[in-house]
């Protein structure tokens, strides 16, 4: 099964408390040349020059080991350069002179989640909330760590709280949107919050980029395309939205579209690997499997443990009739992330078109292991039961894939042959009327009924659907045609009976 990979990126935005809390008794210090090393620093870091404000700030604390607000500021600073074990101690040391300090809070908790340390950023943020209970960037960042955890309604609770308090807070009904989608794919209440969103700030890109993600995963891909425009309107550089919309132009089957916006991506960033897989999902779909080869190698290229693109390369290769590559491709798939589901299932797949069945029932048997609900796996495994002509066993997984999707048209024609081959014919006639039911189109469907109608010797029926696969441009064997006619008492083509 070949499908576009969906690149999602949440825009979340974390608030950095910057202000003014806390003075002590200044004693004996030296009051004017602390405060203007401080100030000094804080000159500094609004201009972003981060290394010049710590020095500032280092002076500010030598003359005066409490300064509640250079360990403050300076921690924000080191946080700004990456150094996060710096910024925490810091936040932590102004935490311990002014325990009533929520900005110290708010801001080590918005540190930890860099280190993935959800659960610390949450106990500050709560603390914060206790000192101040009409935070509303307490409760924002809060419902950042909840929603990274993936806890939905929690996040959802604490955006609303910060709306209640912050009506006019666009980001966060932007990150309640994200939280309503991924949560439970509430795609219509998400939808409302990116639309209040954008009333609040119509240029925030981020907003039309999650709308759109929204109507995708709604299936209404114009709508998607449309807000992904709007965010490269309003940000020619959001590469993320370049590589959604060209998502959305192939699965429109607009792969041309597709392949130009993942041009513009690479254009802009050349060493992002999903602009290459993408693209070269594109050139699949137009059945320009070298170029899409060409792609996924890239992909490889820039990240060798990309486990999605050596799915893909397999699939191409695979497609060229180059087994061998496609299994090395899977093989290395699975070498990188051992639970890849679908890189067993396609490796079983090559196995099978290879005759090697066994190998592809392992494959299959891993597959299933890892997605019980994976109707394409436990289909194909019947389909290798059925070469080892263990029929009982392939009926069994043929139940279970139509079980999983009753819509499953090629489940019910496989499940079918299996009941024909056990002369089982009412359960195979059964079978292809599904099928045909399903797919009025699927010319097998009727050859192969007509087979199971000539073994119960209903000729005129069989008769019928040879005909009626016939119309379809299907070539009924002569074989077949010639044992129907001598069974049937019809002499030719036109289905007269013999005198």
């Amino acid at each position: 099964m070949k499908v576009f990979r969906r690149i999602g990126v949440s825009i979340l935005v974390v608030f950095l408390t910057v202000g003014l809390c806390y003075c002590e008794a200044w004693g004996s210090v030296d009051k004017e040349r602390a405060i203007a090393h401080y100030t000094t620093g804080c000159s500094y870091l609004e201009k972003g020059q981060w290394d010049k404000a710590i020095a500032e700030y280092n002076e500010a604390i030598k003359l005066y080991p409490r300064y509640v607000e250079a360990y403050f500021y300076r921690g924000y600073a080191y946080d700004e350069k990456g150094k996060h074990e710096k910024a925490i101690s810091d936040f932590t040391k102004a935490i311990e002179i002014n325990p009533r300090f929520a900005g110290a809070y708010i801001n080590r908790g918005a540190v930890y989640p860099k280190k993935g340390q959800y659960d610390l950023a949450i106990s500050d943020y709560t603390k914060a909330i206790e000192i101040n209970p009409t935070n509303a960037k307490a409760y924002y960042n809060r419902g950042i760590a909840y929603y990274k955890k993936h806890q939905y309604n929690e996040a959802i609770s604490d955006y609303t709280k910060a709306i209640e308090i912050n009506p006019a807070n666009a980001e966060a009904y932007s990150n309640r949107g994200l939280a309503y989608a991924d949560g439970n794919g509430q795609y219509d209440q998400a939808i409302a919050d990116y639309n209040k969103a954008i009333e609040i700030y119509p240029k925030y890109a981020g907003a039309y980029y999650n709308r759109g993600n929204a109507h995708i995963n709604k299936g209404q891909f114009d709508q998607g395309i449309s807000d992904y425009s709007k965010a490269v309107e309003i940000n020619p550089r959001f590469v993320p939205a370049y590589l959604r919309r060209g998502v959305a132009y192939g699965n429109k089957g607009q792969f041309d579209q597709a392949i130009t916006d993942y041009n513009k991506a690479i254009g802009i960033n050349p060493t992002n690997a999903e602009a290459y897989l993408n693209r070269g999902n594109a050139y699949d779909g137009k059945v320009q499997v070298d170029q899409a080869i060409t792609d996924y190698t890239k992909a490889i290229k820039i990240n060798p443990r990309f486990a999605e693109a050596f799915l893909r390369r397999g699939i191409a290769n695979g497609n060229k009739g180059q087994f061998d590559k496609a299994i090395s491709d899977y093989t290395k798939a699975i070498e990188i992330n051992p639970r890849f589901a679908e890189a067993y299932d396609n490796r079983g797949a090559t196995y099978l078109d290879k005759g090697q069945f066994d190998q592809a029932i392992a494959d299959y048997n891993k597959a299933i292991e890892m997605n019980q609900t994976n109707a394409d796996a436990y289909n194909n495994r019947g389909i290798a039961y059925y070469k080892k002509r263990q029929y009982n066993e392939a009926i069994s997984d043929y139940n279970k894939a139509i079980e999983l999707d009753p819509k499953y048209v090629e489940a019910y024609f496989n499940r079918g042959n299996a009941y024909d081959e056990k002369a089982q014919y009412k359960q195979a006639i059964s079978d292809f009327t599904k099928t045909i039911e399903i797919n009025p189109r699927f010319a097998e469907a009727y050859n192969n009924r007509a087979l199971s109608y000539y073994f119960k010797r209903e000729y005129d029926k069989a008769w019928e659907d040879v005909h009626n696969a016939q119309n379809l441009g299907y070539q009924v064997h002569p074989g077949f045609l010639k044992s129907l006619r001598g069974a049937s008492g019809r002499k030719n083509k036109l289905d007269e009976p013999m005198e």
